[in-house]
């Protein structure tokens, strides 16, 4: 996989979600991408050699925001190459489950 490959995933995430209202939010569906919002800053962290902190619940219309900020950073984080597959898998499986 590569940061394009990644960029990708994300951009087709943030597509399918970025325009979705609250009602779209149903709790399951939130609960879902609240979860790829954390395990893109752990794999930021483990990119980093610092310790996982977790990430405030802001809101489920803020969620969009926060995958992007958590993927930029791991970008930034200059991950290996299996940090980076893992990423990307995290984002497909998040999307195909939306």
């Amino acid at each position: 996989m590569t940061e394009r490959d990644f960029t990708t995933s994300v951009d087709r995430l943030l597509g399918h979600v970025r325009h979705w209202g609250q009602p779209r939010w149903r709790r399951s569906r939130a609960d879902l991408v609240y979860g790829l919002v954390q395990r893109l800053a752990d794999l930021g962290a483990d990119a980093e050699h610092r310790d996982r902190r977790p990430v405030p619940r802001v809101g489920d219309l803020v969620l969009p925001d926060q995958v992007r900020v958590m993927a930029d950073d791991l970008l930034a984080a200059d991950p290996p190459d299996d940090l980076l597959r893992q990423a990307t898998d995290e984002v497909n499986a998040v999307r195909h489950s939306l």
